[in-house]
């Protein structure tokens, strides 16, 4: 297992803390043995950056490089979207629909959607839990039978269908016919989770991304999805923003 420290110190050289608007995040080193050199990158959705190192790399020397390079990442911090917080009354995006978190302490904790509302109530504390817990599980009802239209239309199987909260990829699909997909997909059009769909279920036939892929793609959707990866491509970091403060 790969050791991973939090540098923390009041020097600005031993403690690389990376500053962006109201944001400060820190940095992590990772020692790999699989590394052959130093890397340095946003991790968790630009939560934190990643150092990662050779086993038995220097870490004065490397912490050095990294101050060389602040300019750098907090360039790449400031194009990234201001983390989003679940809070009461907030408008957010569902499947394409605005809704409203309608929040009351005294109401059930339990999440009822009621046309543009989102009802729920229980303390305060923890609403953010209950709130991303809710919307994975709708991400997997939706996801699941979206999934299930269009492996009919192929007329191909699929063993199970999951979610989760990968940063790099929204879909994939494994061998075993076992399709995962990112929950935060139900926070875009639905055009863009009916893309995606298509695109996981087209690699039960072509485990490729070649012509006779993208061709089949485009059957299954009834469309060219290209509009759908612009989307994803412009707007895709917003979605990782949602639910972090």
């Amino acid at each position: 297992m790969s050791n991973i420290w939090k540098i923390m110190s009041s020097s600005r050289a031993a403690e690389p803390v990376f500053r962006s608007g109201n944001r400060d995040v820190p940095l992590k080193v990772v020692r790999s043995a699989r590394a052959a050199r130093m890397s340095l990158r946003l991790a968790e959705g630009g939560a934190v950056v990643r150092l990662t190192l050779p086993r038995r790399a220097p870490l004065a020397p490397a912490l050095l490089w990294v101050e060389s390079k602040r300019g750098w990442v907090e360039g790449q911090l400031a194009g990234l979207p201001m983390p989003q917080p679940v809070e009461p009354g907030m408008a957010f995006s569902l499947a394409g629909q605005n809704v409203v978190l309608d929040w009351a302490e005294g109401r059930p904790r339990r999440m009822k959607r009621d046309g543009d509302r989102l009802i729920t109530g229980g303390p305060r504390d923890g609403l953010e839990g209950r709130v991303l817990r809710w919307l994975r599980a709708e991400a997997k009802r939706m996801l699941t039978e979206e999934t299930a239209r269009y492996a009919a239309l192929a007329g191909v199987s699929v063993r199970a269908v999951g979610v989760g909260d990968p940063v790099s990829r929204w879909g994939s699909c494994a061998v075993d016919g076992t399709i995962r997909y990112s929950w935060r997909l139900i926070l875009a059009p639905y055009a863009v989770m009916e893309a995606t769909v298509a695109h996981e279920v087209a690699h039960r036939v072509h485990m490729n991304h070649g012509r006779a892929f993208h061709a089949l793609v485009q059957a299954l959707l009834g469309r060219n999805p290209a509009a759908e990866r612009r989307w994803l491509s412009a707007h895709g970091k917003g979605l990782h923003a949602f639910g972090k403060g």
